[in-house]
């Protein structure tokens, strides 16, 4: 089974695309779409019989034009549950040597049996709820270079490695520019245990996966808090979007 990567503009939205693990979950990086100086953390795929917790860090590492590196990094929670229930925390990007806890932005909840996802707002208290679609054709992911395996957290991991290649055209430097994306998979947890993204023009980035508890979290984490209002933004049935959501 191949690693998976979630490098994308906002982790809460891109997780809305999450498939029922019943019928087959998306576990291969998406092709490279330019370059990203930020990184949202790992994709925790929705399935049963798989349940931990874990502290989430990632790592941001900027080359400014003077020459100075600006270092940020983030401490999420994630966890899942034995009905493949997920929980995705999203915290503030804090400098480096920030001490105490960083504040909540937001959380995402998703349900592969209901298909149903909540992303939770802290700070209006709203639930913004939705049917998530059907699942679509895959990609073929881009051939990959094998590091073989390490133990990472007590667990083994594979590593992996793809290099992509911009043109000086298209680089915005003048020179050709190389990108790797390196991600070390866990088959016991079905998710990336580390992943590092490296490009000269955003700097490096590291998602690490540490404080693991292989056990049952608590229900609490996937069920919306009470407080909050719930925003169903389901389309109507028989609307264009509700049947691009039924198509299978």
């Amino acid at each position: 089974m191949r690693p998976n990567l979630l490098f994308a503009p906002a982790l809460l939205a891109a997780s809305l695309a999450l498939l029922p693990a019943q019928q087959g979950v998306r576990e291969d990086p998406p092709l490279y779409r330019g370059p990203v100086t930020m990184v949202q953390g790992v994709f925790v795929t929705p399935i049963a019989g798989a349940p931990f917790s874990a502290v989430e860090i990632i790592e941001s590492k900027q080359l400014a034009t003077d020459g100075s590196v600006t270092t940020r990094h983030a401490q999420n929670l994630i966890a899942r549950d034995s009905r493949g229930r997920i929980r995705n925390e999203t915290h503030a990007w804090i400098p480096e040597g920030w001490q105490g806890p960083t504040p909540l932005l937001g959380a995402h909840i998703y349900d592969p049996q209901t298909r149903i996802s909540y992303l939770l707002n802290p700070t209006t208290l709203v639930a913004r709820k939705r049917l998530v679609a059907q699942p679509q054709n895959q990609v073929a992911p881009p051939d990959a270079e094998d590091l073989g395996y390490q133990i990472l957290n007590g667990m083994q991991a594979k590593g992996t490695r793809v290099t992509r290649t911009v043109s000086a055209q298209f680089s915005g430097t003048g020179k050709e520019v190389k990108i790797t994306d390196e991600f070390w998979y866990s088959e016991e947890l079905h998710m990336n245990l580390l992943e590092r993204h490296t490009d000269v023009r955003g700097g490096q980035q590291t998602v690490a996966i540490l404080s693991i508890k292989s056990e049952e979290p608590p229900a609490s984490l996937f069920e919306v808090p009470q407080g909050y209002k719930i925003a169903d933004l389901t389309p109507p049935e028989n609307s264009p979007a509700a049947k691009m959501n039924a198509k299978p």
